[in-house]
């Protein structure tokens, strides 16, 4: 084979290098050892195979790995992505399944790449399949399920969370595509310093390793006047790859490692250090989506009601975002984040749910009074209910002396508010209100 032959090929080398075999998958062995889920899916003789959600990087194997394990336990594979299929492709699916199962044998694994872009109604649509067992469920998403998956889906599967490959799953698989057949065949090498610079610019992605490694190739191939062999060196980096990513995601935690330093940088009122991670993240290809998100929670939990303008900008800037998109998006970002960092921090709307719920999950159930009861249907009356309810807008102030919740409740003082911002203002009005409410 000749090297310009190689580059004359239509399918990227990408695609090329998609593992076919079960050997010749890269990482991710923690999830593919014998008895687990994906495990299952390779075993022909295990009926029934457990639906499952892939969640992880771009990269990661989602794709390949379901590919190599279906096809290897002779199950029917079925492949459709949420970009561009929806409801009715869905349907056929489900029903030339059910047929393939009952006249032959057949199980179906339907693969649904990008699953996040389905809207709720169209997941909703798998729920009878998966739940009936007529197609095994494989989703793959980037985006945390938790998050952009319904619960009814993710309580049928099984969530898996791929890691961002490690740098000797990465050198493995630019190492491969230099030598097989299917990639450059031995016809180009790369020194140790690109090496270590290609798997670093990868970021924990094969995909994009592959597809670095197809352009820094053809540059080094043109340096040395189209030859019949070639040496990738550091200055190819420049000639093919001009506009390379920054490092992020590299090592799978970094994701998360950047999205923590960047709400801890907010939190924490450092302006230029919130605004730093913020743009890692979207210089790195994050879901401006997620950010948003992430500072509409921040907004609540940290801030709170010492500004509760907060949650309103916050909530201002994520339609912001989702209604014109990247990169203007950036600039309500910023606009946020730095309102956000800025803002006195309280966090005494978070403690009080919390508190409120551990006694609740302790076992701390109280009736309601009767005062407090519905009578708002025939026969409540008899009942008692409602019974000496004081309307609130009928006194001075609407501030009336009531019973709203047992005494032993009342004394647990689960909201305790701060006094920084407008908050020290509720503090005190607290208080006052206390008086009032609970005199006798």
């Amino acid at each position: 084979m000749r090297l310009q032959s190689v580059f004359e090929l239509s399918e990227p080398l990408a695609s090329r290098m998609r593992p076919t075999r079960v050997e010749d998958l890269v990482g991710q062995q923690d999830i593919l050892k014998s008895g687990s889920p994906l495990f299952r899916l390779l075993k022909a003789e295990t009926r029934g195979a457990q639906s499952l959600l892939m969640w992880g990087p771009p990269g990661t194997g989602k794709t390949s790995i379901t590919n190599v394990l279906v096809s290897a336990s002779g199950r029917k594979l079925v492949q459709l992505s949420a970009i561009s299929a929806g409801v009715k492709e869905v349907r056929e699916v489900i029903e030339r399944a059910k047929t393939d199962a009952e006249l032959y044998n057949i199980e179906t694994v339907l693969f649904l790449d990008e699953i996040h872009r389905f809207s709720k109604a169209q997941q909703d649509s798998l729920l009878p399949a998966v739940e009936a067992g007529w197609v095994t469920l494989v989703a793959a998403t980037t985006e945390n399920p938790s998050f952009s998956v319904i619960s009814p889906l993710i309580s049928r599967s099984l969530v898996v969370q791929l890691k961002a490959l490690s740098d000797e799953d990465l050198t493995q698989v630019v190492k491969r595509a230099l030598a097989d057949e299917s990639g450059f065949a031995g016809l180009v090498s790369i020194d140790t310093d690109a090496e270590a610079e290609l798997v670093r610019l990868a970021q924990g992605d094969a995909r994009r390793a592959l597809t670095f490694l197809e352009a820094l190739a053809f540059a080094a191939w043109e340096r040395e006047a189209r030859a019949e062999q070639a040496v990738i060196n550091l200055d190819d980096f420049a000639t093919a790859l001009t506009d390379t990513p920054v490092r992020y995601d590299r090592d799978g935690d970094s994701h998360y490692d950047i999205i923590s330093a960047f709400i801890k940088s907010v939190r924490g009122s450092d302006v230029d250090a919130s605004v730093y991670w913020l743009a890692r993240m979207i210089q790195g290809g994050e879901d401006p989506r997620f950010i948003a998100r992430r500072l509409m929670i921040l907004a609540a939990e940290d801030i709170g009601l010492a500004d509760p303008q907060a949650l309103v900008i916050a909530t201002a800037a994520a339609q912001s975002v989702a209604l014109i998109g990247m990169p203007e998006g950036r600039i309500a970002l910023s606009e946020v984040t730095i309102y956000l960092a800025l803002a006195p921090k309280s966090n005494s709307a978070y403690n009080a749910i919390n508190r409120a719920l551990e006694d609740v999950a302790a076992g701390l159930v109280v009736d309601v009074p009767p005062a407090l009861r519905s009578s708002n249907y025939a026969g409540a009356a008899s009942y008692g209910n409602g019974k000496g309810y004081k309307y609130p807008h009928d006194e001075p102030g609407a501030i009336v002396s009531q019973t709203y919740v047992d005494a032993a409740i009342a004394s647990r003082n689960y909201y305790q508010p701060k006094n920084f911002g407008v908050e020290s203002d509720k503090a005190s009005l607290w208080e006052r209100l206390k008086k009032i409410i609970r005199s006798k």
